[in-house]
């Protein structure tokens, strides 16, 4: 076993955040070792943070606690009620924060400086300190005062036009991409890296999280296409959203769903192999079979019409000893019981 110290221990974040970006990124700092204070304002006064409330049962209600997601979300965290609006609360986030590495907070552009607790006031009472502003815009720009939630900032990013069918009908996700990689995941990455240069120089620095703009950034795929082709790619008709045969989800004959991800001519041989359809192996969009052509959808119905006669948990049994990139779509009520959560 290693028994080194968690890397972030000793360190002190002050958490201002409130419902699902920010409190996650602080609860992932706390699993790393970092002490985390979250701090919300008086509740009484409706200051508290709204994921308490979301998904709270009516069990939850009669013992007087938050909801699941809001324990979920802070777990391992010190809770704290301050009411900055007040002298007195003001003053003591500010002796906390000469004492604190990282101040976090996602309110609206501006909040934080109308209460006395901008950046440059920060910053003069510990130079070294790092802070991170997550919002849906950015800090400044003609966007920054508007409101959004998950399904504006991935719209506004490009990419919830291209999570839809052939027909243009979009999918909305149930996993909260803006959110959970436009914020939490590069707002860790921000900081991260902010803490590190704080490290090595005595200088902290402000870190700006747009979720919108991270998302675009990390829209790639489809940025790199159209900058090659000059067209944005067709939504269920490209290379990975429903153009080749090889990359895909078939229903299969419990009306389950089977993930094909046999992207690479390798595994397509495989799979073909392994479904009896050997002399499919040859049409392959890397041995030039066009995604989205005729021949390539004809394909893709001919594997699909294959894939129905039989049950996910079937096809399952027969794929999964075979090196070739199909599982199972696997409900989130199944994963505890798989081998590979186990």
């Amino acid at each position: 076993m290693n028994d080194l110290p968690l890397p972030l221990q000793g360190l002190r974040v002050l958490d201002l955040t409130r419902l699902l970006p920010g409190p996650l990124a602080t609860r992932h700092l706390a699993e790393l070792g970092a002490e985390v204070i979250k701090i919300e304002g008086p509740q009484a006064d409706g200051q508290g943070d709204g994921m308490r409330a979301i998904g709270r049962s009516a069990a939850d209600d009669a013992a007087g606690r938050p909801s699941v997601g809001f324990q979920h979300l802070n777990e391992g965290k010190t809770l704290l009620e301050l009411d900055l609006r007040a002298d007195a609360g003001r003053a003591r986030f500010l002796a906390l924060a000469r004492e604190a590495d990282l101040v976090i907070e996602g309110f609206r552009p501006g909040v934080m400086a109308r209460l006395g607790l901008g950046w440059d006031v920060l910053h003069a009472a510990r130079p070294k300190l790092v802070m991170c502003a997550i919002s849906g815009y950015g800090q400044s720009g003609a966007w920054a005062q508007k409101a959004g939630h998950d399904i504006n900032y991935i719209a506004m990013a490009g990419v919830l036009e291209q999570i839809a069918s052939v027909h243009g009908e979009p999918a909305l996700p149930n996993f909260q991409i803006g959110d959970l990689m436009g914020g939490t995941q590069a707002a860790l990455a921000g900081v991260l890296a902010a803490l590190l240069a704080a490290q090595r120089s005595g200088q902290g620095r402000f870190v700006d999280i747009s979720m919108t703009h991270q998302v675009w950034r990390h829209h790639v795929l489809a940025r790199v296409a159209l900058a090659a082709t000059g067209r944005m790619p067709v939504p269920g008709r490209d290379l990975l959203s429903g153009g080749v045969p090889c990359y895909g989800v078939y229903r299969c004959a419990d009306d389950r769903l089977l993930a094909v991800g046999a992207l690479e001519l390798k595994f397509w041989r495989a799979l073909c192999e392994a479904i009896e359809r050997p002399h499919w192996a040859a049409q392959h969009w890397s041995l030039g079979q066009a995604p989205g052509s005729p021949a390539a959808l004809a394909l893709r119905s001919e594997l699909a019409d294959l894939l129905a006669t039989r049950t996910m948990a079937e096809w399952a049994d027969r794929l999964e000893p075979v090196d070739c990139c199909v599982t199972p779509v696997l409900r989130l009520d199944e994963l505890a019981a798989h081998p590979l959560y186990r």
